[in-house]
């Protein structure tokens, strides 16, 4: 903090102030709201990405200052933001949203990192990406939980990648609610829809199957399979 600047010079429009220089005020977190505002009007700093960065991450950036720059951030600044734990949650949800609204956009390389390391929420919604590498990536993401994955298996648009790849997964196929879902959605292939079943209450399974979307052959298979296990 030696070399920043003190608050009461920063100015609108100040060529003195270089991207260090910016930079380096920016780590002090009592800044007050309105030099953070006048630095956000710095054409001189405002060019550099990690300007940009530091300005949205400060916790004492007001929200019309920060939400309009968030939007012109790359990519994994985005999904930066989203993962800061000093940053407030609407800022992180805004974060999201700009990354899920670029996501027809993103390349698959990206899509593939986006999935190991950004949110949960937006692990969940590449859960539904067409790639099978980048479904499986999502689901090995440490911050994803059951809600999307449940979320994701029981819409009628679920890519039969998804659906074999939870049925399969170390973790995600052994969890209840999961099964529960799997057991709610026509892709998931017999033999597995049948190990699931035998793993749950019989009432529960009977109630599960009235609404389930699996094929109709199925579904007597596992009444059948239901009512021998119970004899």
């Amino acid at each position: 903090m030696d070399d920043a600047p003190h608050p009461e010079v920063v100015r609108d429009s100040d060529p003195i102030l270089n991207e260090d220089a910016a930079l380096a005020l920016l780590q002090s977190g009592d800044l007050a709201a309105d030099v953070l505002e006048r630095l956000s009007k710095n054409s001189s700093v405002l060019k550099y990405r990690k300007v940009k960065l530091a300005l949205v991450e400060h916790p004492r950036t007001p929200r019309h200052v920060s939400l309009p720059l968030l939007r012109g951030l790359f990519t994994f600044d985005l999904m930066q933001v989203a993962l800061q734990p000093m940053v407030a949650a609407d800022i992180k949800m805004a974060a999201e949203e700009a990354l899920l609204n670029r996501m027809e956009a993103i390349s698959s390389g990206e899509k593939l990192t986006l999935a190991h390391r950004a949110s949960g929420r937006v692990a969940g919604e590449l859960l539904l990406d067409p790639e099978p590498r980048v479904i499986q990536a999502a689901l090995e993401n440490p911050r994803l939980t059951e809600a999307p994955i449940i979320k994701a298996v029981t819409r009628p648009d679920s890519p039969s990648a998804l659906v074999e790849a939870v049925c399969h997964h170390a973790k995600w196929s052994l969890r209840r609610e999961i099964r529960l879902a799997l057991l709610r959605n026509e892709k998931t292939p017999l033999a597995r829809a049948v190990e699931f079943a035998r793993t749950l209450p019989p009432p529960l399974v009977r109630e599960v199957l009235q609404v389930s979307h699996l094929p109709e052959n199925v579904k007597e298979y596992l009444r059948k399979d239901l009512e021998g296990s119970s004899s």
